[in-house]
């Protein structure tokens, strides 16, 4: 098992505490996050501040080297990193904190994979409905080598049945890492409301919500940080690939829970039914931002198996989940709440699927026709 871990994972992690037990003078380090140029994974760096910030008000903004993050060319490569949202650090602790931060080229227009910047807009434009969004990480952990961790080395381990939300040695693969996380989620201020094993071995599911609006973009993204973190102490390796093992398990995604004031109130099914016709009439679209690659990832996935719909088809129905967006049970009896679209891929960008959906849902057909800054094919 050694083998499959980094070398990095067995260096001395006593004699580190020491050195970060160490009194810091007043000081205050303050690590910044960001998305790099291909969408799905993290970049950061850290900086020392002569005090404790805050606010985000608090913390200036910096550059880094796009040439280096696939975000621009070397004879222009300088990107500004603008401070966003605030959390505290697990890692080093207080005073210590993380930032995530958007990313502007130099000439102060977002980068190509800052889909923020037009999130931001569409929930300022919707916030009178109160849109909350609930979303559900699916990820896979490997070893160093690529290989699932704890598989056989040769073969492949019992078929899909007892590992969903599963107990034992021969069941559950990897749980101290799922716990670590979920207590620096919380350390960190993160809205992480649950976790569990899932259906294919080693793989696992963390739930980030309810949020309103942008939040659940900025809490998932760094909740995301925060698992590669910590997967990076004990060795191993998350993918949030869609379907990282071919074949008859189970692939990988972020389901998206939806509501509004309206679907949460008495009578808010008749909502909730409504919303699903107009997702229904832009099923291309909402495919298109499901994964970064603007639906590939997505076409392994979605194939009417293993607990999905097809890509090809739209879908619902209460309590299936082989539909592109379902009901839940509970919804369907109380007659309000919610709805989850099954469809967005592990690897997905919450800040484009959230605007696809409140756009789809929550935005006039006449004025989406007169905003063309914030149109849905910005977020492909």
């Amino acid at each position: 098992m050694s083998s499959s871990l980094s070398v990095s994972s067995q260096l001395n992690k006593v004699l580190r505490s020491h050195y970060l037990s160490l009194p810091q003078g007043g000081l205050c380090l303050v690590t910044y996050v960001w998305i790099d140029g291909s969408g799905e994974s993290l970049r950061s760096k850290t900086r020392t501040l002569e005090s404790e910030p805050s606010s985000i008000e608090d913390i200036p903004e910096w550059n880094f080297d796009g040439s280096s993050t696939n975000q621009a060319e070397t004879s222009s490569s300088d990107m500004i990193l603008v401070p966003v949202c605030i959390f505290r650090d697990p890692f080093t602790l207080d005073p210590n904190k993380l930032v995530l931060c958007e990313v502007l080229k130099h000439n102060c227009k977002p980068a190509d994979t800052n889909h923020r910047h037009v999130c931001k807009k569409i929930m300022e434009k919707v916030k009178d409905f109160h849109p909350w969004f609930g979303m559900e990480q699916e990820y896979t952990l490997l070893g160093i080598d690529g290989h699932p961790y704890a598989w056989p080395s040769k073969g492949y381990p019992k078929p899909q049945g007892p590992y969903y939300c599963g107990v034992g040695a021969d069941r559950a693969y990897g749980r101290d890492i799922v716990e670590c996380h979920y207590k620096a989620c919380i350390y960190a201020g993160i809205k992480i409301c649950g976790a569990n094993a899932e259906v294919k071995p080693s793989q696992w599911e963390f739930q980030v919500g309810p949020c309103e609006g942008i939040e659940v973009g900025d809490h998932l993204w760094m909740a995301r940080f925060l698992l590669h973190r910590v997967c990076e102490d004990f060795g191993v390796i998350a993918t949030l690939d869609p379907k990282p093992i071919p074949g008859n398990w189970n692939g990988a995604g972020c389901h998206t829970n939806f509501s509004t004031e309206a679907t949460r109130a008495e009578g808010g099914l008749e909502h909730i039914e409504k919303i699903i016709e107009k997702l229904r009439a832009h099923h291309v679209q909402h495919i298109r931002v499901s994964d970064p690659h603007g639906g590939q990832d997505n076409q392994r996935r979605l194939t009417g198996f293993n607990e999905t719909s097809s890509i090809h088809e739209f879908s619902a129905a209460v309590a299936d989940r082989g539909v592109s967006i379902r009901i839940p049970l509970q919804v369907g009896k109380d007659k309000r709440g919610y709805l989850e679209d099954r469809r967005p891929a592990a690897n997905c960008d919450p800040y484009a699927v959230t605007s696809a959906i409140a756009q789809t849902s929550l935005m006039e057909e006449e004025e989406e026709d007169t905003l063309n800054d914030l149109d849905i094919n910005d977020l492909e």
